[in-house]
């Protein structure tokens, strides 16, 4: 796809009238040939301007001027030009090329007046610097920065006016500072912000960094501007409310001042380990300013981040390179991974783990920047640290295991880069060590990671980073299955791409290694390479179910076919070798399958290439139509994907590649398959592609072609192109009859759509003519798909039809433009949900139809309706004619739906059966959304209607909220105010009267006593049926309730496609106004509305889809220039949890339903919030929550419990809320607390949100499900990583577990279950052991085995199963025989009468779980005496 590149923006100079003024005058000349007289009147002429292209070219030619130009020339003229100049540069904006031009010009005066134009410059940059408004501070410091980004002049005038540089940076941070406190709840005035405060720490590094000299100067001169500077840069990095970005550069700007004031002795590194320690001793080396700014970052409770920024300073801002200044140097290089190591364990953020990353790959880069030179002169301690198997690699090994499964792609990443930088950093430590084989540590660190699970993914990062540094072979030597393991791994699309690229560096550094050891005579290491590479593809391909090889054929074999191109000969006859006989699945693809799956991919590589009788030389055609029309889905894919894929867009179709499609698609058009039509489509595209880019071509050459036989050759096949695209499109229209099955209209439609696309259907003559095929009733065919069930298909058959030549079509007609309304019209009062949306679709097509106001006009008085509308101009735009047309049709629509709304308040149950109200409303949302509204001309028709639409809407909901805010809306039929059946409805009401109220939480219900049939049992009333004139049949209450939540539905779809189209009507801050279409108090209504409706409906379907137009709200409140729709969200966040806090058993709010629209309301409020801010909001609305949901000491009265049983459920919802993403992290530990401790509460409904809760966290730790096996590692991980991700997890599961474990053993057999058990055992049984773990664990997993193993011998037997696994991850590689000999010693050496079965089960059921013993049961046996090992096979 090729991408147009961004145009940059050129604007002209814009200067106030008063400066152009006294510029022209100062440029007049009294004319003359002189070349300063002419390099004025250029300049003056440029000012003139309003072009900004012609403003570059006289300033391009002014520069040419100036080079010309000598020092006898100097005088008040020059002085004037370089002013105007120099005033032009510092107006501009940054990124105009205006600027540049003049900066080039500046820059080639020449050298001896080059003293003028600093000069100059500087006059005009000071001028800037004393401006007080504070509008034009961003627009200064760009001004700076450009000066010192490749402009030598720019930097002599910086470092000039460096204090005054300096001061002005210092007063604009302090501004910045000062204006964040009042920001609270203004997300994007705080976002740009921070972006200006960003740019002001960058372009102050960028000073320091340039005017090094200079400063120096300034230091003997004052320390105060560099101390308040400094200042700055550490209240940045202590406040929390900065974002990552500002604080981190801040971080770097404090090592750079440091640095440039001490220079790059090994007084420098003292002080950055004195800061990264917190130490006020190690500043001393620093000057007294300086340690007294610095000693409010010695703080003890600072807060974690800084240390980690300061690191990112030390190595980003220290040069490394080279040989070390001193000792300090040594000892910071080895504190900053200690450092960062010991925030591991303590942060939450994944943005900041993702930082942690990023800043240890970065020291590993500069580790490695120490190594490069000479090895003696690295300091020994170095060398020592930096072998493998030091402490240091231990611990960040440690490190990597933890983080190379980590949610964040970033991170990953920077994990693989990390363990590659160790091992670089390990051969150069040992460089004797060349051969991995004969490095013990090399060797054993790839047997561990080959003996590593392969579902974890970072075990292929690994792996690949070992082939890169030491080759292939090494690891062919110790596991030579190695690529077909691999090969049964791309059946798993999660881990097929992993696995494809690990795969991709054995081959090709097995080639490289193969071809470099292989001698001039022997020529076979091309065989050994297909052997062990391409033989084990070929047998997977053959022999395992297509549908397991899709990823091979994506991932794996075009990588095989670009390294080695002559292979697909190798395949080919492999392949036509095989015997028809095979043994295998018989849904495999076989020989022919496979084959087939070889050429698509070498075709679509440039391989292989068609050609007459033979495709690519090396199969027949018969053999490809036999796999067209295969029985496997997966092997017709790969034969089309031959004939359509190509190499070459321009390729020409050939006629055999025609008449093969010509033989596929018929039978193939009917799939029931999704994915098949999917590829089909796909596949087809790309040869139409074909078609379009190779007729252009053949056009092309027919233009330029002289030879008679060349252009008869390429009128040949565009004749062959032309009959072949007619022959397609009449088959595809023929298959639209009414009653066509789904997949043929959609594979149909799908088809036409795109050559619609790409061909045109115009009535005009062109190339191949189309539009001729189209015959009316065609058209009328796919008029009818519009009215399919299947949305898919109404879309497509939409969009069709406005492709479709309009003589065919018919719809500028009046009579049929007349029908096609008039069944919208009927269709958008239908009780069947669909037809609703088919109304919508015709709706779309007459709206582009410039005759349709005079058929609305006739609409409108066959029903009684007075429309005043207006027809457009007879010359009127398309945009215009849209309009006026939508403009119109949403004025019919509206006034039938008042009419309806006034019988709808009249008769519900009469609206329900006859005109239920959301079709209309959901035809205006529809309509609504294909216009324009950025620019409309009816402003002031529009304004009234959106005024009418919003009272509409409030009227349809005060219609049918009465139901959906009902506690049982299922089943209730609401008081009717004209019906004869009222009195039975008044009994439905008493019978089905609300009774699940809040206040069932605080106390038991008992069932009431069935009563003795004496007579005095009450009867069942029945709702007799009405027999009107209008209707026939009985209305029910499921009919009553589908038209009430959908007509909420479309309310809510309504009013917020209103709330994020239209323009906005506000005032900003500097009492400007800017016009629109609805008000800042229209807003603020419908925010009210969905504010009611989230917290009162009860129906689901209601206030589900009430959240999706609250969304759309929330998402405009924040974009909105208006400061009071701003800081809406906040607020009304606020007032809901102070009402959930404060909700008792007589609260509105719903209780039940898992709290109904509650956490939809938050949920909206929190992802209105952008997420490169600090998520102020959402950190307030959890530490909220949290508070709420666990349990405290009232925890039981009535006024407490509601709440939990609210923060539980909205809590269970954040977490499961994908936009939050990773910034929901940091509290999962939070709420995996609640939710276990929720559990021993006496409440039934605390312990059932607690269930749900804890349910959402399993999924958010572990991972959606992705097998069917419940103990599948798929879903699991490491215990190592899982508490390095969750540090407060630990002793909070360690000490429920010690209660927990206190209950199970009984004496008298009595079961004893904890509440919580079940729970703490499912979260252990999830993790599972690492290889890696060694013979000792950092993590002091020791203290739950007693515990875990004292719950084995619970009466339960679930109990005892979930302990057994959870034992697995905390019994180390080395302590498998103790401990299973620590087991099998407490079972009892004979039977007796006091032994609990129970407790030996449990015994007995923990080793045989263990995965560590299935291959080494034989040594386990040896561990037993005599007589127990009787016992323990007899029980076995």
């Amino acid at each position: 796809m090729v991408v147009k590149k961004k145009t940059t923006k050129v604007e002209a100079v814009a200067l106030d009238e008063e400066q152009l003024c006294k510029l022209t005058a100062s440029l007049s000349v009294n004319g003359g040939e002189d070349g300063v007289n002419l390099l004025a009147q250029t300049l003056q002429s440029c000012l003139k301007l309003t072009d900004a292209v012609q403003q570059i070219q006289l300033i391009k030619k002014a520069g040419s001027q100036l080079e010309a130009l000598s020092e006898e020339h100097a005088g008040g003229t020059l002085d004037a030009c370089l002013n105007a100049l120099a005033l032009v540069y510092t107006s501009v904006q940054a990124k105009n090329p205006l600027r540049r031009a003049v900066a080039s010009a500046l820059s080639s005066v020449p050298e001896c007046l080059q003293g003028r134009v600093v000069d100059s410059l500087s006059a005009c940059l000071s001028d800037c610097l004393s401006n007080p408004c504070s509008d034009q501070h961003p627009h200064v410091i760009d001004t700076i920065s450009t000066c010192l980004d490749g402009f030598p002049l720019g930097e002599r005038c910086v470092n000039k006016l460096l204090l005054k540089v300096l001061k002005f940076i210092c007063k604009v941070l302090h501004e910045y500072l000062h204006q964040n406190r009042g920001l609270a709840g203004r997300h994007i005035a705080q976002a740009q912000l921070m972006q200006s405060c960003l740019a002001v720490v960058k372009t102050s590094m960028l000073v320091l960094q340039r005017s090094q000299d200079a400063l120096s100067e300034v230091l003997q001169a004052q320390q105060d501007t560099p101390g308040s500077l400094l200042s700055c840069y550490i209240h940045i990095l202590l406040d929390g409310e900065f974002i990552q970005a500002i604080q981190s550069t801040a971080g770097m700007a404090v090592v750079l001042l440091i640095r440039s004031v001490m220079g790059s002795g090994d007084e420098v590194a003292s002080v950055v380990c004195g800061l990264l320690r917190s130490s006020v001793q190690g500043l001393e080396p620093a000057p007294r300013w300086l340690q007294q700014r610095c000693e409010a970052l010695c703080s003890s409770g600072r807060p974690p981040g800084v240390s980690l920024y300061l690191c990112h300073g030390a190595l980003a801002m220290l040069s490394w390179k080279g040989s070390l200044p001193g000792p300090q140097w040594e000892e910071l290089l080895l504190l900053v991974p200690k450092t960062l190591l010991d925030l591991d364990v303590s942060i939450k953020e994944s943005s900041t783990a993702m930082v942690v990353a990023r800043v240890l790959t970065l020291w590993s880069g500069a580790a490695l920047d120490c190594l490069q030179e000479e090895t003696q002169l690295c300091p020994p301690s170095l060398q020592v640290a930096f072998c493998g198997g030091s402490e240091l690699q231990r611990h960040l090994l440690e490190h990597i295991y933890s983080h190379w499964e980590h949610p964040l792609d970033g991170v990953r990443h920077q994990t693989r880069f990390l363990f590659h930088n160790l091992l670089r950093l390990h051969q150069h430590a040992k460089p004797s060590s060349s051969n991995p084989a004969e490095d013990p540590y090399i060797t054993e660190l790839t047997r561990s990671l080959l003996g590593l699970e392969w579902h974890m993914r970072g075990k292929y990062g690994s792996l690949g980073c070992l082939v890169e540094l030491h080759g292939a072979e090494h690891l062919l030597s110790i596991q030579p299955l190695l690529p077909s393991h691999l090969l049964d791994l791309m059946g798993d699309q999660t881990l097929a791409p992993y696995a494809s690229d690990l795969l991709e560096r054995l081959f090709i550094s097995h080639k490289a290694q193969l071809a470099r050891g292989a001698s001039e005579e022997t020529g076979d290491w091309m065989e050994r390479w297909h052997r062990t590479w391409v033989n084990p593809l070929l047998h997977v391909l053959c022999h395992t179910r297509p549908d397991q090889t899709t990823y091979i054929l994506d991932y794996f074999l075009p990588k095989l076919l670009r390294c080695s191109p002559s292979s697909l000969a190798h395949m080919v006859r492999a392949l036509q070798d095989m015997p028809p006989c095979r043994t295998g699945l018989s849904s495999s693809r076989g020989a022919l399958g496979a084959l087939m799956t070889c050429l698509r991919a070498a075709r679509a590589q440039g391989v292989t290439s068609s050609e007459e009788g033979l495709w690519g030389g090396l199969i027949p055609l018969s053999l490809l139509q036999q796999a067209l029309i295969h029985k496997h889905d997966q092997v017709r894919m790969d034969a089309l994907g031959l004939v359509c894929e190509s190499h070459r867009s321009t390729e020409v179709l050939t006629s055999q590649e025609m008449d093969l499609i010509r033989h596929f698609l018929p039978p193939n058009l009917n799939s029931q398959s999704p994915g098949v039509r999917q590829q089909t489509v796909s596949l087809l595209k790309k040869l139409l592609c074909r078609v379009k880019d190779s007729s252009q071509l053949l056009q092309k050459r027919l233009v330029q072609e002289r030879d008679q036989e060349g252009r008869a050759k390429g009128q040949h096949s565009l004749n062959q192109y032309k009959e072949f695209l007619r022959w397609l499109c009449g088959n595809l229209l023929e298959v639209l009859l009414p009653g066509a099955s789904f997949s043929k209209c959609l594979m149909s439609l799908n088809l036409l759509n795109l050559l619609g696309q790409l061909f045109t259907f115009t009535a005009e003559p062109d190339v191949f003519a189309l539009g001729e095929v189209v015959t009316s009733m065609h058209a009328q065919n796919v008029l009818y798909c519009v009215a399919s069930n299947f949305l898919e298909v109404k879309q497509l058959a939409t969009s069709l039809l406005r492709q479709l030549p309009p003589s065919t079509v018919g719809l500028q007609v009046p009579e049929t433009m007349h029908c096609v309304l008039q069944a919208a019209l009927d269709l958008s009062t239908s009780t069947k949900p669909y037809d609703s949306v088919t109304a919508a679709h015709l709706l779309h097509l007459l709206l582009q139809q410039p005759e349709l106001i005079p058929v609305l006009l006739r609409s409108a008085q066959d029903v009684g309706l007075d429309l005043q509308i207006c027809p457009p101009l007879t010359q009127a735009s398309e945009a215009l004619v849209l309009e006026l047309n939508t403009l119109a049709v949403v004025q019919l629509l509206l006034r039938c739906l008042q009419t309806e709304l006034l019988g709808a308040e009249s008769s519900l149950l009469q609206a329900a059966a006859s005109f239920p109200l959301y079709g209309r409303a959901h035809c205006i949302t529809a309509v609504l959304q294909h216009l324009n509204t950025e620019c409309l001309s009816q402003t002031e028709q529009w304004r009234g209607l959106v005024s009418e639409l919003i009272a509409v809407c409030y009227r349809m909901s005060d219609v049918v909220s009465p139901v959906v805010q009902s506690s049982s809306p299922e089943g209730l039929i609401p008081m009717d105010t004209d019906s004869e059946t009222s009195g039975g409805l008044q009994r439905i009401l008493e019978e089905i009267q609300p009774r699940d109220t809040n206040d069932f939480f605080n106390s038991a219900r008992e069932l009431e006593t069935p009563q003795e049939d004496d007579g005095t049992q009450s009867q069942t009333p029945h709702t007799p049926p009405l027999n009107t004139d209008r209707e026939g049949y009985r209305v029910t209450a499921q009919m009553v309730l589908v038209c009430c939540w959908r007509s909420m539905k479309e309310v809510a779809m309504l009013l917020g496609q209103l709330c994020q189209s239209l323009p906005l009507h506000y005032t900003n801050e500097n009492e400007l106004t800017h016009p629109g279409l609805i008000t800042e108090e229209q807003v603020e209504g419908v925010g009210l509305y969905f504010r009611q409706q989230l917290l009162q409906s009860r129906h689901r379907g209601a206030f589900e889809l009430a959240y999706v137009g609250f969304v759309r709200l929330t998402d405009m409140l924040c974009r909105s220039g208006s400061r009071a729709l701003q800081q809406l969200p906040t607020r009304w966040l606020s007032e809901v949890l102070e009402e959930v806090k404060s909700s008792d058993p007589t609260s509105k709010l719903c209780a039940t339903r898992r709290s109904a629209g509650i956490p939809f309301y938050i949920q909206a409020l929190l992802s209105s919030e952008p997420k490169s801010s600090s998520c102020s909001l959402l950190k307030m609305t959890m530490r909220e929550l949290i508070a709420l949901a666990v349990p405290s000491a009232e925890s039981n009265t009535n006024s407490s419990t509601v709440p939990q049983v609210h923060a539980l459920n909205i809590l269970r919802a954040l977490y499961r809320d994908t936009r939050l993403g990773e910034n929901i992290i940091p509290f999962v530990s939070d709420g995996m607390q609640a939710a276990v401790l929720g559990f021993t509460s006496p409440v039934w409904a605390v312990r059932n949100s607690s269930t749900l809760l804890f349910s959402t966290l399993i999924t958010r730790i572990f991972g959606v499900k992705r097998g069917k096996d419940e103990h599948s590692k798929k879903n699991r991980m490491t215990g190592r990583e899982f508490f390095t991700r969750f540090p407060a997890l630990y002793p909070f599961l360690l000490t429920q577990l010690e209660e927990a474990a206190a209950t199970v053993e009984s004496d008298s057999g009595h079961v004893k279950l904890h509440p919580s058990l079940f729970l703490l055992l499912l979260v252990l049984s999830r993790l599972y052991p690492s290889p890696m773990d060694g013979s000792s664990s950092p993590l002091g997993l020791a203290p739950f085995m007693p515990l875990i193993m004292r719950c084995s011998r619970s009466a339960v037997y679930r109990t005892r199963e979930m302990s057994a696994r959870a034992l697995v991850p905390f019994v180390l590689v080395t302590q498998v025989p103790s401990t299973v000999q620590s087991l099998l010693q407490e079972l009892p050496p004979e039977p007796g009468p006091k032994i609990q079965h129970n407790h030996i089960h449990g015994t007995l059921l923990q080793p045989f779980i263990t995965p560590h013993l299935n291959s080494k049961r034989q040594n386990t046996r040896s561990l037993l005496s005599p007589e127990r090992s009787v016992f323990f096979l007899d029980c076995h």
